[in-house]
């Protein structure tokens, strides 16, 4: 089986001195490539240099609600200029998107439409982040006619929530939040949803199945999703692997790499 981790904070401090160890323990459990979001412009040379030292690391930049307030219209403009040159291996713009929990929406919106408008211009996919405002993003997204493909990275919602979105053309981030067996609403989902809306990601390090101490997931656990999700569904994992490689692929567009 190969597999993609579709979203992987790999560059965080939590993997210095043990990235090499940690892939090679992904990497035997079927992983073939991850992609590193980018939060903030203050992060985005070490995300770029961080996919850069492993062949199966892509990435992204973007601007994450929780920072907004550190960031300029300067930024944004620098972002856009970074993407339109098509750099190797960057694959979407984000992460970026609305938390209800962390931060003011208010504040948090413009920097979310501003980044919509400019991955419809330069024509890359969104990663979205979206932390019980599933409806307010889907909002955004149908008032701009968005067209695009997008990522509603570690979804947790209902299945109402995750159709509506998908019939915008976002897929739905599945991570360790379904091995756990209290999130009963997001594990009734993704055993409903179009089985080509999926993708695998592990939000790493957090995010962490059950079983795994807070803190210290790894895209070596990315197989622990997978058997989480047959289970739902009432498949196999080596069913399952190849249609959610296709949906990745799809994503992040794979002329450009992945």
């Amino acid at each position: 089986m190969q597999l993609v981790d579709a979203h992987c904070h790999f560059d965080f401090p939590r993997f210095d001195g043990c990235r090499g160890s940690e892939l090679d323990r992904a990497r035997a459990s079927g992983l073939a490539g991850l992609v590193i979001p980018g939060v903030r412009r203050a992060d985005w040379g070490r995300v770029r240099e961080t996919a850069l030292a492993f062949p199966e690391a892509y990435y992204c930049l973007g601007i994450h609600p929780w920072y907004v307030a550190e960031h300029d219209d300067g930024d944004l403009q620098l972002l856009e200029e970074l993407v339109s040159r098509r750099p190797e291996r960057c694959v979407a713009i984000g992460e970026c998107g609305l938390d209800r929990v962390h931060g003011d929406l208010d504040t948090q919106r413009p920097w979310f439409e501003a980044q919509v408008a400019l991955a419809a211009r330069q024509q890359f996919p969104l990663v979205i982040h979206s932390v019980r405002t599933h409806d307010e993003v889907h909002g955004v997204l149908n008032r701009v006619s968005w067209d695009g493909l997008a990522l509603v990275h570690g979804f947790s919602g209902s299945y109402q929530q995750a159709a509506k979105l998908v019939d915008l053309g976002c897929f739905i981030g599945i991570g360790g939040v379904i091995t756990h067996a209290s999130a009963r609403k997001t594990r009734e989902a993704v055993a409903k949803l179009p089985l080509s809306a999926l993708v695998l990601e592990t939000d790493a390090p957090d995010m962490a199945p059950n079983g795994v101490e807070k803190g210290r997931n790894s895209p070596a656990n990315i197989g622990l999703v997978l058997e989480a999700l047959a289970e739902l569904r009432g498949s196999s994992p080596e069913t399952l692997a190849p249609v959610l490689l296709d949906n990745v692929y799809r994503l992040y567009c794979r002329e450009r790499g992945i």
